[in-house]
C-alpha cells in the first residue's frame, strides 16, 4: 500500500519559522561547521585554533605554537603572533560598533580578519567561522592576549560572554613573549558525546604542520597522566620541509628514486606550489595534498592537475625512449609505489565545505600542472638511470593490469560456456 500523506498537525505560518541569533546555528547544526560530534569533529576545533596560528606563522608574524591538553579535558594554543585584535569595532551596525575586536570575532559569525588580504595575503581561513565554532560547542572558552605590553582576558561560556574583555596582572602559565595569543577551550559535554581528546591524533597532524613550515616549532604538551605513570611533551621542528616528510612516511620502504622536489611561485597572482615526491618498491600509492596548510583529504583542482601532468610527462619520457613497448601506462599505473605530498599556497581558496575536504579554485589545476610539466619533465632528462627505473616500474603494474583484465575475461566466457 502507497504511503499515505499525513494529516496536517498545524498551520504553516511565520510562527513556524526560527531565527537563530548569533552562535546558535552552530550550536544547533554542528554537522554544517564541523562535520558531525564525532571524534574528527571534537579534534577540529583544536586545529581550526592552531590554524588560526599557523596564518600568523605564514604572515611572517610568529615561529613558535604551543598546544596544551589540560587534565580537564580542556585544550589551549599558544602563539608568539601580533595578538587578536582589542581595540573597538567602528561598524555601522550598532550591535557590533563599540565592541572589542575580539569578541565580534569570537561571536559574530562571519567576521574575521582573513578577508582582508593586506593582513594575511595567503591564509586557511576564508569564511570568518572556524574559531566561532571553538566557542560555540564548548562548556567554556577564554582567550588570553598579550599586546602593548599588558595582558588582556576576555571569557565565554557556550558562546556567550561571561566576563568581557579585561586587563590582568599576568599571563596564566607565565610568558616573556611581547605579543601573542592564547585560546583555550572545554569541549561541550552537551554536543559531544566523547570530548577526550586523543594524543596520537594531535600528534600526527601537529607534526604534519612542523614539516609543511619548515623552521616552525610546533611544541605538544599533554599533562594527563598516562597508564605508565607519565604525560607528554614533544616537540616538531623539521628544516628539510616536505622533502623531509616524504622521507618520514617512507621510512619503512625500499626506494626506486630520490626525493624529487618541485617550487614554483607567481609572484603577480600570489600563488605557489611545493612538491615532494619519491617512488618506492611498494605497490600503493601515497598522495597528501594541502591548500595553506589545511589537509585536503578528497584532493581537489591541485591533485587532479598534478596526476594529470605526472602521467604526461612520464609517458612522453617512456616513449621517447622506446620503453613501452605497445603499452600505454595508466595514471593509476605511473603512481604505483609514488609517495608524493602537494602544498599549495594561494591568496583565496575555495573549499567544498567548512571543513575543506576538497580544494575547488581551478586556477591551482592548471598551475600545478605546468610546474609538474616543466621541472619534472627536466628532472627525468637529467636523470637518466633512476628516469629508466620509474618508467619500468610503471609498465611492470601496466603488464600485470592488462594480465589481471585477460584472466577475469577469460574466467567470465568460461562461466558463459558452463552456464549455457
Amino acid at each position: 500500500m502507497a504511503n499515505q500523506p499525513t494529516e496536517p498537525q498545524q498551520a504553516y505560518t511565520s510562527e513556524s519559522i526560527q531565527v537563530l541569533e548569533g552562535l546558535e546555528a552552530i550550536r544547533k547544526r554542528p554537522g554544517m561547521y564541523v562535520g558531525g560530534v564525532g571524534l574528527n569533529a571534537l579534534h577540529h576545533l583544536v586545529y581550526e585554533g592552531v590554524d588560526n596560528a599557523i596564518d600568523e606563522v605564514m604572515a611572517g608574524h610568529a615561529t613558535t605554537i604551543t598546544v596544551s591538553i589540560g587534565v580537564d579535558g580542556s585544550c589551549s594554543i599558544t602563539d608568539d603572533g601580533r595578538g587578536m585584535p582589542l581595540d573597538p569595532m567602528k561598524h555601522e551596525n550598532p550591535q557590533i560598533d563599540g565592541r572589542p575586536a575580539v569578541e565580534v570575532i569570537l561571536t559574530e559569525v562571519h567576521a574575521g580578519g582573513k578577508f582582508d588580504a593586506s593582513v594575511y595575503k595567503v591564509s586557511g581561513g576564508l569564511h570568518g567561522v572556524g574559531v566561532k565554532c571553538v566557542n560555540a560547542l564548548s562548556e567554556w572558552t577564554e582567550v588570553e592576549i598579550i599586546k602593548n605590553n599588558a595582558v588582556h582576558l576576555i571569557r565565554f561560556e557556550r558562546g556567550d560572554v561571561v566576563k568581557p574583555l579585561h586587563e590582568v596582572d599576568a599571563p596564566t602559565g607565565g610568558t616573556d613573549r611581547g605579543s601573542g595569543t592564547r585560546l583555550s577551550f572545554k569541549p561541550d559535554p552537551e554536543i559531544f558525546p566523547d570530548t577526550e581528546f586523543r594524543y596520537e591524533t594531535l600528534e600526527h597532524r601537529l607534526r604534519e604542520l612542523a614539516y609543511l613550515n619548515s623552521g616552525i616549532s610546533i611544541r605538544l604538551i599533554d599533562e594527563r597522566v598516562d597508564s605508565s605513570g607519565e604525560t607528554k611533551d614533544e616537540t616538531f621542528c623539521y628544516e628539510n620541509g616536505i622533502a623531509g616528510y616524504v622521507e618520514h612516511l617512507n621510512r619503512s620502504k625500499s626506494s626506486v628514486s630520490p626525493v624529487i622536489t618541485i617550487d614554483a611561485e607567481d609572484d603577480e597572482t600570489g600563488i605557489g606550489c611545493t612538491i615532494a615526491m619519491q617512488y618506492t618498491e611498494a605497490t600503493n600509492e601515497t598522495m597528501l595534498a594541502f591548500a595553506n596548510n589545511i589537509v585536503n583529504p578528497d584532493g581537489g583542482t591541485h591533485a587532479s592537475g598534478f596526476k594529470t601532468s605526472l602521467t604526461r610527462a612520464i609517458n612522453s619520457y617512456a616513449k621517447k625512449r622506446n620503453l613501452l613497448k605497445g603499452l600505454t601506462p595508466s595514471g593509476d599505473d605511473l603512481r604505483e609505489g609514488l609517495t608524493s605530498v602537494l602544498s599549495v599556497r594561494l591568496p583565496d581558496p575555495q573549499f567544498n565545505n567548512q571543513t575543506k575536504e576538497k580544494l575547488l579554485s581551478p586556477e591551482m589545476e592548471k598551475f600545478v600542472s605546468q610546474a609538474v610539466s616543466k621541472h619534472l619533465g627536466a628532472w627525468l632528462e637529467e636523470h637518466p638511470t633512476e628516469s629508466k627505473q620509474i618508467c619500468m616500474k610503471a609498465i611492470l603494474a601496466a603488464q600485470a593490469r592488462e594480465a589481471a583484465r585477460k584472466a577475469r575475461e577469460l574466467i567470465k566466457r568460461k562461466g558463459a560456456l558452463e552456464s549455457g
